[in-house]
């Protein structure tokens, strides 16, 4: 696949991938369609060596793997990691706000949101509702409006002379979203959020009326990802952190060999410090692992001589602001992807690993970088250390260079994404050890 197609697909899998439910649906009908056979947690494995298999857990996090011909207690394994979830506003679950004559709904800040690029964007709303009907208990379903339903108008500067050098954001009182102006036409039923969803989920699923228990909803941008620039340098996107990496892992793994048992973890909540059932610090690798490897001294054979690469978008320089970097490790855009390395373990990195990764950039002929943060700023983290303080694994820290993390839209370079995924599908591929001596 060439580096065109590849962004395509990358920019179709994040257009239909608004929420990590939507992201994790999307990977499965990928899996489903390489052959992969989708195991359940509870019910037993028969795992067969040179097969294909994915699990989910919360319908948010998936791990897919190949289990290698040889045995990874003799050859490792090779494993990816990324996250589905990225920073947004949730919606409450009472978040129904009538002021004036207009109808609101009040939100969570999900994650290091950078919420000045939320107002004035045309928003939809997504997610997973559990709902019941007459003639069943509870069941849930993913939805999607898939249009503009919601906005978050700015204050005129009229009204607020110094809002270019002194306005701040309060996430209480001043990012409700406004859905439509209430009056005669607007009372009652329809100003019931759950009423509203209900309708939405009759106008997805069919005719059969529903009332809707729960959810989880988030609101997104409508607007497209697209390729942007003069010369058609950039990505320009939502959620570029982190569906990038688990699109990039995900291409990998449907590419990988059948020789070596080679592994896609993308797990939930990252951006709210991945402590979950289904996020980096809950059990679910580690589950999977024990059902692959029930004897823990052949566990720990094989873990001993793994590899995770953990992928999560770097921060490139960004020419308006070049002093937030080190000068010696400032990232830029389609210059290749990025080793990202921090003294107190925010990353995973070390000498071993990142040489193995280097290794492997050199043998696709792909260019890297360095990112290490200015030493008196603080430091972002992602699941690397987590995982390899889970499970004892050595790990490395990589991305691709970006501008805007945690805005409502990021801008990736044209050419990263594509060389990453060449690095991680050779990586999948490579039967050479993973342990220097």
């Amino acid at each position: 696949m060439n580096r065109d197609q590849y962004n395509q697909q990358l920019l179709d899998f994040i257009h239909q991938s608004p929420t990590p439910f939507h992201a994790v649906e999307n990977m499965k009908e990928a899996f489903d369609a390489a052959g992969f056979q989708a195991l359940s947690e509870d019910k037993s494995w028969n795992l067969t060596a040179g097969e294909r298999y994915y699990v989910t857990r919360n319908d948010s996090s998936i791990i897919a793997f190949v289990m290698g011909k040889q045995s990874s207690v003799d050859t490792g394994m090779r494993m990816v990691g990324a996250h589905t979830d990225s920073p947004c506003l949730k919606i409450k679950p009472n978040p129904e706000l009538k002021k004036g004559s207009y109808f609101q709904l009040g939100v969570e800040v999900y994650g290091g949101v950078l919420l000045n690029p939320w107002f004035d964007r045309d928003l939809s709303i997504a997610g997973r509702v559990v709902f019941k009907s007459d003639v069943s208990g509870p069941q849930q379903a993913l939805i999607n409006f898939k249009r503009p339903v919601a906005v978050i108008p700015s204050l005129a500067i009229h009204l607020d002379r110094d809002a270019n050098s002194k306005r701040t954001i309060n996430s209480q009182t001043d990012i409700p979203p406004i859905l439509f102006k209430g009056g005669a036409d607007h009372a009652g039923e329809k100003e019931d959020f759950r009423a509203l969803l209900a309708t939405e989920l009759k106008r997805e699923l069919g005719s059969s009326d529903r009332t809707v228990m729960d959810y989880d909803l988030y609101l997104y941008d409508c607007q497209p990802p697209a390729i942007t620039g003069l010369n058609e340098d950039f990505i320009s996107s939502a959620r570029l952190d982190n569906l990038l990496s688990c699109f990039t892992g995900m291409q990998a793994l449907l590419e990988a060999g059948d020789h070596v048992t080679s592994m896609l973890i993308c797990n939930d909540h990252e951006e709210v410090g991945s402590t979950s059932a289904s996020g980096a610090n809950g059990p679910m690798l580690q589950s999977l692992l024990e059902r692959i490897h029930p004897d823990a001294e052949e566990r720990s054979r094989a873990i001993s001589q793994s590899l995770l690469v953990s992928t999560d978008n770097a921060h490139g320089v960004h020419p308006n602001y070049s002093d937030k970097h080190d000068v010696n490790h400032g990232p830029i855009i389609n210059d290749g992807p990025v080793i990202k390395t921090n003294a107190n373990q925010r990353y995973a990195t070390n000498s071993v690993t990142s040489s193995l990764f280097r290794h492997l950039c050199g043998q696709q002929g792909v260019p890297v970088q360095s990112f290490v943060n200015r030493t008196d700023m603080g430091c972002g983290s992602t699941i690397g250390p987590i995982t390899a303080a889970n499970i004892g694994v050595q790990t490395l820290d990589v991305g691709v260079p970006t501008f805007a993390m945690h805005s409502i839209r990021e801008l990736a370079g044209v050419d990263d994404a594509h060389n990453l995924f060449r690095v991680l599908k050779g990586f999948f591929n490579t039967e050479s050890s993973l342990v220097i001596s």
